[in-house]
């Protein structure tokens, strides 16, 4: 059985815990440079279309969530229905890494925004990272197409209310 996942929203004081996550080789592989990478994360802080939470288990830090309003930056995700909200995540802790924490907290995230209102929910995942698709087919998430993004090419995923 899955833990019960707390996703409390980030504040400054988690910075340097996102910075060191970001350094991680397992996060850096597909988040990319992690300098670049925190300057996006903390510029994101006061960001109105972005919503970031530190996820825990058991009271235990382990992961970084995003939630986003679709924008000008994501256009390339095509015409999605109104109130649609992006996600990207990680699995800062390697202990908690190939446990089934990735599928088991993108479901209950994604569950209970589906239930309180929001008709979709979308990501984005580079198609050879084959663990994160993977999680989001775990967590109920259909391949919809291949897009073009700023960062190159990404399989975009949907799952609906």
């Amino acid at each position: 059985m899955a833990p019960d996942y707390v996703f409390r929203p980030m504040n400054a004081a988690d910075l340097p815990l996102i910075r060191r996550w970001l350094a991680l080789p397992h996060v850096l592989e597909w988040w990319g440079d992690p300098d670049e990478q925190y300057g996006l994360v903390s510029g994101d802080l006061d960001e109105p279309a972005m919503d970031q939470y530190i996820v825990a288990a058991a009271s235990s830090p382990f992961g970084y969530l995003q939630c986003y309003d679709l924008t000008a930056w994501n256009s390339g995700f095509g015409p999605q229905p109104p109130g649609t909200r992006g996600i990207d995540q990680f699995i800062g802790e390697p202990g908690m890494i190939g446990r089934g924490h990735g599928s088991a907290l993108i479901r209950a995230f994604v569950d209970d925004r589906l239930r309180n209102g929001t008709p979709r929910i979308v990501t984005d995942p580079d198609p050879a990272n084959l663990r994160a698709v993977r999680a989001y087919e775990k967590a109920g998430f259909e391949r919809d197409r291949m897009v073009d993004t700023p960062d190159g090419p990404a399989l975009l995923m949907v799952r609906d209310a």
